[in-house]
């Protein structure tokens, strides 16, 4: 397990790509050389007032140069103060967190990456790791999944072929990213999702009716980030350890699990 800091960090850069979507990039000094492809950061606000930090995917993460970069939606007070920030700025960050995707398991294997809304980003460092290196998947495609305006299309496509859904159809499949994965007869050894809860148990079902394994990055609300005061738990299929009970902690057990793992 990695190891977890807490650090200030410098805002580079701060870019609106969609409506209520922003992106920051941030130097860090270990956070970034320690992140996995699926993993997260509890990000504090600057208001005192607001005491729980916001748990945000790890979109990139460069370790030579300490950058880290969180894609993001507007949600509530504190995404909003984040979306606010200028270079220069601070934030306080705990991480990485989290348990990300088995690379070692996806290497020299077909790949399908599915992300729906905000659960596009975290599958670009992931569509990054498995394009060389020891952990290069033998083919390698996204499917990203919008309801209307796109964001982050353009990083995809140097690392991988990169498919789109529009539940309005102006772009790609009109309908879901199951929709366009049927239209342009993806037949991957492997699937590996974020994305809304609907979204995951329709790929969960239909890996289990064709054979396929299946990883499932969860999003839920979170309080403390580490597991203490399980708010986030989710179903599972086996008793929890932990628990005691047929949970599991999405914060720690997870994000990531095997789709078989967790009952949706």
């Amino acid at each position: 397990m990695a190891q977890i800091y807490r650090e200030s960090a410098l805002v580079l850069g701060r870019e609106r790509l969609a409506d209520g979507i922003f992106s920051l990039r941030l130097q860090t000094e270990r956070i970034a050389a320690e992140c996995a492809p699926g993993q997260f950061v509890s990000v504090y606000c600057a208001d005192s007032s607001r005491l729980l930090p916001r748990p945000i995917s790890v979109c990139e993460a460069d370790p030579e140069k300490g950058i880290l970069r969180l894609v993001f939606r507007v949600a509530g007070k504190g995404t909003k103060e984040f979306s606010g920030l200028e270079k220069g700025d601070k934030l306080t960050l705990t991480g990485p967190l989290g348990n990300g995707f088995p690379l070692e398991k996806l290497a020299g294997r077909k790949v399908l990456l599915a992300g729906g809304g905000i659960g596009i980003p975290p599958m670009l460092q992931l569509a990054k790791a498995l394009s060389g290196g020891e952990n290069q998947a033998s083919e390698l495609t996204a499917v990203a999944g919008f309801r209307d305006c796109l964001f982050l299309t353009e990083d995809f496509s140097p690392y991988c072929r990169v498919l789109i859904a529009t539940e309005d159809g102006s772009a790609g499949t009109k309908g879901t990213v199951l929709d366009a994965m049927r239209e342009n007869d993806s037949s991957p050894e492997v699937i590996c999702a974020c994305g809304p809860a609907p979204m995951l148990r329709a790929l969960k079902q239909y890996a289990a009716e064709k054979g396929i394994e299946c990883w499932l990055s969860l999003e839920e609300k979170m309080a403390c980030g580490v597991g203490a005061c399980l708010s986030c738990v989710c179903r599972s299929a086996e008793v929890d350890e932990h628990s005691r009970v047929k949970n599991k902690r999405v914060c720690t057990e997870g994000p990531v699990f095997a789709a078989e793992e967790v009952e949706l």
